[in-house]
């Protein structure tokens, strides 16, 4: 007859054999991977001083540099979250010719080297380009080498981390409670309202804040729109970038700490509205 196990926390991590080395190598990959570069990320900047630190972050192109990239990462994130819905809702419920294609396509913003794709839109945007050129002419919009241009490559690069958040969650989702909602009277508004979205509210949430920190960081693709120009379409990586050209290690370093602040509060302030909504869903 075999000995039954004992109650209490020794049944538990018996239960999971090795569950101590286990846990000892998941922390020492956590570290190298990823505690060890942010603490170096931190102590560099510190070369300034508090007071170098602060004037080396206030100055006037970095407030702005930081500016245009989270503004533009918060809009693009927004503005693809209808797309994103109505493109993961095209796969996953209707069906139609090319379906599949479209499908696959969606990936390809994953497999696109940031650069080719910043060539391409540049090449599109432009004002001699097949969608800037008439833009430019009937209405007076320019998208290349402007602000407008920086959203827009930060939407082409962010769009496919909410479909594919999505996507799973509303194939999941049963059609049965959409059909209870017809027959009680619902119109197709209400019910997408009331029963579809609060549903995917958390998937939404959560491709919306992947959407946003793969926006902020974006460098490849922004470069070749943006026009680079400082104060008005310069980006924070960007800068980093030419701090680190002129040997200036820790006023890039100093640079990348606010994005790494600034992108963890927002982060964790995403984090936070989903519990509250997972809670209450309970």
């Amino acid at each position: 007859m075999s000995a039954s196990l004992p109650a209490g926390r020794g049944a538990r991590a018996r239960a999971i054999p090795g569950f101590r080395a286990t846990l000892a190598v998941t922390l020492l990959w956590l570290a190298v991977i990823v505690l060890i570069p942010l603490a170096a990320l931190a102590l560099r900047p510190l070369e300034l001083g508090p007071a170098g630190l602060i004037a080396s972050l206030s100055e006037e192109r970095v407030v702005a540099a930081l500016g245009l990239s989270f503004g533009a990462a918060l809009l693009a994130a927004l503005l693809n979250l209808p797309l994103g819905l109505l493109l993961a809702w095209a796969v996953v419920r209707l069906r139609f010719p090319g379906r599949g294609i479209l499908d696959a396509a969606l990936d390809l913003p994953f497999a696109l080297p940031t650069a080719v794709a910043g060539i391409a839109l540049t090449a599109i945007a432009a004002p001699n380009g097949w969608v800037g050129g008439p833009l430019a002419e009937l209405f007076g919009w320019k998208i290349a080498f402007t602000r407008a241009g920086v959203v827009l490559a930060l939407m082409f690069v962010s769009l496919p981390f909410i479909v594919r958040t999505v996507e799973p969650v509303l194939r999941d989702m049963a059609a049965e409670a959409e059909e209870a909602a017809a027959t009680l009277g619902a119109t197709r508004a209400q019910t997408v309202l009331r029963v579809v979205l609060p549903g995917l509210l958390p998937a939404l949430l959560t491709g919306f804040s992947l959407a946003f920190a793969r926006s902020v960081g974006e460098y490849g693709s922004v470069i070749f729109i943006a026009g680079n120009l400082p104060m008005l379409t310069e980006i924070a990586p960007l800068l980093i970038v030419i701090r680190l050209e002129q040997y200036d290690y820790a006023g890039a370093a100093a640079v990348g700490l606010a994005m790494l602040v600034l992108s963890f509060l927002l982060l964790l302030a995403i984090e936070l509205v989903q519990r509250r909504l997972r809670r209450g869903r309970r």
